[in-house]
C-alpha cells in the first residue's frame, strides 16, 4: 500500500503551524515593546508576564522534537535562544547564589571586603494592610540583616508593632502616609513625595524621600508604592493611575540633586513593563535573580523592586513568605 497523500499534507501543515508559532513567540519576546497599548494595554500585559512565554517555548521544542521535523526544531530553537538571552542570566544568577542560600542575615549589612567598594544591603516589603500577623512579619524583617528596611501598606494599628521590632537594629526611621523607611544609619530631611494621581480624591500618601547618612557618604532614599493595576473585561489591563504615579516619581528622581539614589518600593509593574520606563530609564534596577514576589502563595511576577543611581545594585533575592501577599525583596548596593 502507498503512503496516504492526505496524511503527508496534514503533517506538512502542522509543521508549518509550528514554525509560524515559533517565529511569533520569538517576535513577541524580542519586540514586546512594539505591541501597542491602544487596546486594553495589551503591550503592558504581555510585558508583565513576559518570562512565562518560556513555557510556550518549551512546549514548542517538545512538539518539534516529537515530530522529528528539522524545520520545526530549528524554528523552535529561535524563541529558545531569544528567551535564554533575555532571562537565562536571571535563572542562573538568582536565588541560589543571590540570597536564599548565601544572602539574608548571614552576609547582610554594610561591608567592605578586600578593598572593594562598600556594600549596603537593603530590604523592601509590602507588608499588606490586612496582614494577620504583623508581629511575625516585623520579626522576620528585623532578623534579615539589612541596613535599610522600606515598608509599604503601613496602617496606624500595625505601625507601633513594626517600630518596636525594628528599633533595636534600625534606630532611625521616617514614615509618610502608608510608607516608611528604617535604617541602621542616621536619616535626615525626611519628607513626603507627591505621586498621587489626579483621579484619586482620598487622603493618599504613598511616597517619601530621605537622606541616609552612611559611613561611606550620603544617599537619597526614596520609598514608593505605586497604584495597583487591575484586569477588567471593560478596559483590559488598567494601568493609568500606576503609569501617572510612575511619571510623577520619575520627575522627582530626575530633579534629585544628590549623586547617589536608591529607590525601594512596590511599583506594581515588572522591569519590562513600559509603564515603569520613567523609572527604569533613570535608575539601574537590581536585576540578578529570578525570584518573583507576587502573589506570595504562587508568585507570578516581580513587582517589588530596588533601583539605584550612583550605586551598583549587583544582587537581589526574595525572602520567605510573611503574613503579606507579597514576598520581601532584598538587594545589595555597591557604593563605589
Amino acid at each position: 500500500m502507498g503512503d496516504d497523500p492526505g496524511a503527508g499534507e496534514g503533517r506538512a501543515v502542522r509543521g508549518r503551524i509550528l514554525v509560524l508559532a515559533a517565529v511569533l513567540v520569538a517576535g513577541l519576546l524580542a519586540f514586546h515593546s512594539a505591541v501597542p497599548n491602544v487596546v486594553g494595554n495589551l503591550g503592558s500585559l504581555l510585558e508583565t508576564f513576559l518570562p512565562w512565554l518560556g513555557l510556550v517555548v518549551a512546549a514548542l521544542l517538545v512538539l518539534a522534537l516529537w515530530r522529528r521535523a528539522p524545520a520545526a526544531i530549528i524554528a523552535a530553537a529561535l524563541p529558545a535562544v531569544v528567551w535564554g538571552a533575555m532571562f537565562g542570566g536571571s535563572v542562573f544568577g538568582g536565588s541560589v547564589f543571590g540570597g536564599s542560600v548565601f544572602g539574608g542575615s548571614v552576609f547582610g549589612g554594610s561591608a567592605s571586603v578586600a578593598g572593594l567598594a562598600p556594600v549596603l544591603t537593603v530590604l523592601q516589603h509590602n507588608v499588606a494592610d490586612d496582614n494577620p500577623d504583623p508581629a511575625g512579619t516585623a520579626r522576620a524583617l528585623a532578623a534579615a540583616g539589612a541596613d535599610l528596611v522600606a515598608l509599604e501598606e503601613l496602617t496606624p494599628e500595625a505601625l507601633p508593632v513594626y517600630e518596636a521590632a525594628l528599633a533595636p537594629k534600625h534606630p532611625y526611621h521616617v514614615v509618610a502616609g502608608t510608607v516608611g523607611l528604617w535604617s541602621r544609619h542616621p536619616l535626615a530631611d525626611g519628607r513626603p513625595v507627591d505621586i498621587k494621581p489626579k483621579g484619586i480624591t482620598d487622603d493618599w500618601n504613598r511616597g517619601l524621600r530621605t537622606t541616609v547618612r552612611t559611613p561611606y557618604g550620603e544617599i537619597a532614599a526614596y520609598v514608593a508604592h505605586l497604584p495597583s493595576v487591575r484586569i477588567r473585561p471593560q478596559d483590559g489591563f488598567g494601568t493609568a493611575w500606576r503609569d501617572e504615579s510612575a511619571v510623577a516619581l520619575g520627575a522627582a528622581i530626575a530633579a534629585e540633586r544628590m549623586e547617589r539614589i536608591v529607590l525601594l518600593g512596590d511599583l506594581n509593574g515588572t522591569l519590562h513593563d513600559r509603564g515603569l520606563s520613567p523609572l527604569t530609564s533613570r535608575l539601574t534596577p537590581a536585576r540578578a535573580g529570578f525570584d518573583f514576589t507576587w502573589p506570595a502563595a504562587f508568585p507570578l511576577a516581580r513587582i517589588d523592586h530596588v533601583m539605584a543611581r550612583g550605586a551598583t545594585p549587583y544582587d537581589t533575592w526574595a525572602l520567605p513568605a510573611t503574613g503579606s501577599d507579597h514576598l520581601p525583596t532584598a538587594a545589595r548596593l555597591r557604593l563605589g
